[in-house]
């Protein structure tokens, strides 16, 4: 006869730790630095947390809100003092964004997720804050320093999605270099335009046409008036 087998009792195994919001982001942000955002998904979420998918729509009501999550909690890794950049508030508020882009830069697929996720945890209010505090200083009034710090914010997420994604891209340096070549042996007679204005069109190093992008929206936004906002 077999040995019958002795049964395990439930007492014996170990309790899964409890389920919360926190855990459930941070094993989120653990799945995407290995994998992907692509795979941070409930069922997967699910898998690595010893639960039903069920479980977890009590604390992240779906996807796009898991992603917001993940992006909340990556933007603690932004240097929101922005003293690499000097003492003004200009160069402050600079760093500040070249740190946000950054962070976006190492997780193409989150800034690509950042153009319509809307964040709304402690990481992302810091963020805000920071960003309309340094830009306040410019002495622009309420409205534009409002209405500046989102356009500021959403052209850093654009840069970084954009480059990102370029980055990662096999393909990008061949086109890049297909575009140029339209660009130089562009006719003149059919674009003088583009004759006119090369090699500048194509000039200029990454930072400094940042450096150029972010004077030009902040000289813009300390100079123009919002319309029917009064301060």
């Amino acid at each position: 006869m077999t040995p019958r087998t002795e049964p395990v009792s439930r007492r014996e195994r170990p309790a899964k730790p409890a389920l919360s919001r926190s855990c459930i982001v941070a094993t989120a942000v653990r799945i995407m630095r290995s994998d992907g955002l692509e795979k941070v998904t409930m069922r997967r979420l699910a898998q690595e947390l010893d639960t039903g998918p069920a479980s977890l729509y009590v604390y992240v009501a779906n996807t796009a809100e898991l992603h917001a999550a993940v992006l909340d909690a990556l933007l603690g890794e932004v240097d929101l003092t922005g003293e690499s950049g000097g003492d003004g508030w200009r160069d402050r508020l600079l760093a500040v964004l070249t740190s946000y882009t950054s962070v976006l830069f190492e997780h193409p697929q989150l800034a690509r997720s950042a153009l319509v996720a809307r964040p709304s945890g402690e990481n992302y209010l810091r963020l805000v804050e920071r960003v309309l505090d340094l830009l306040a200083r410019s002495g622009a009034a309420e409205g534009q320093v409002a209405w500046g710090a989102d356009k500021l914010l959403q052209h850093a997420t654009a840069s970084a999605a954009e480059h990102s994604t370029q980055k990662h891209d096999p393909a990008h340096e061949d086109e890049w270099n297909a575009t140029v070549r339209a660009l130089r042996t562009a006719d003149p007679t059919t674009h003088p335009a583009i004759a006119a204005h090369m090699p500048a069109l194509i000039g200029g190093s990454p930072a400094d046409r940042m450096r150029w992008s972010f004077d030009v929206l902040v000289n813009g936004i300390t100079h123009t008036p919002v319309p029917g906002v009064t301060d």
